[in-house]
């Protein structure tokens, strides 16, 4: 699995501590930066590992943010992304349970580090269940189909 990881300055401390749990689950990661706490704009980033992961290049992805909204903004224009904003454990879980999230956002300056850690494992440790939850996301790519067409 690849996986590409982005922030802003506000992620910058979350994301160095994120990244050792991602080698504890042989997780296959790309940084796509910022690697600075010097001020820049999130959408710069969170366009990067949206379209690596629109386009197949990347398998999944993490976005963080101070709060994650402005990256789930980002992230959710791009087809075939289902990103998800993840400030606890369950959410993590029903993102990819029934929702087959393709990219976990973070709140950088909301979530406490070890929650971080436990949605970070939990969300890759996930399966996507299927069965009617596949329906579901057939109708969000029509909708998506139907979109381009406009």
């Amino acid at each position: 699995m690849k996986v590409a990881i982005g922030c802003d300055h506000a992620g910058i401390a979350l994301k160095k501590e994120i990244l050792p749990v991602l080698k504890e689950l042989s997780v296959e990661w790309k940084d796509f930066g910022t690697n600075s706490e010097e001020s820049v704009d999130y959408p710069d980033f969170g366009e990067k590992v949206s379209e690596l992961v629109s386009k197949g290049e990347a398998d999944r992805g993490i976005l963080i943010c101070g709060t994650g909204i402005g990256m789930s903004i980002v992230a959710n224009k791009f087809p075939g992304v289902r990103a998800s904003l993840c400030s606890e454990v369950y959410s993590a879980k029903m993102s990819r349970l029934h929702n087959d999230a393709n990219l976990l956002i973070l709140p950088g300056r909301i979530i406490d580090q070890e929650t971080a850690k436990e949605v970070v494992r939990t969300w890759f440790s996930t399966p996507f269940e299927g069965g009617r939850h596949q329906r579901r996301l057939d109708k969000i790519k029509a909708i998506e189909e139907r979109l381009k067409c406009q």
